[in-house]
């Protein structure tokens, strides 16, 4: 990980086309601006990991789910 200083106005360019610029800084929190192309996805990583999480979840079935279906297996089979 690259580890920068900047002062609120300056700047980090990303590649050829992102650029990272800091508005504010207030206590303990930074306010930034990012230029990107709409091409490139600027999101909040505790969203993606909430949203990993989210997707996870609904993809597997509960244990009464599977519990359930494997009962009603057994007694269309048997």
């Amino acid at each position: 990980m690259l580890v920068l200083s900047r002062r609120v106005g300056e700047s980090v360019v990303i590649g050829d086309d992102v650029t990272v610029t800091i508005l504010e800084v207030r206590s303990d929190v930074i306010r930034i601006g990012i230029d990107a192309p709409r091409s490139v996805a600027v999101n909040r990583a505790e969203l993606l990991v909430q949203l990993e999480a989210s997707n996870r979840d609904a993809a597997s079935p509960s244990e009464d789910t599977v519990s359930s279906l494997a009962d009603e297996l057994r007694r269309r089979g048997g």
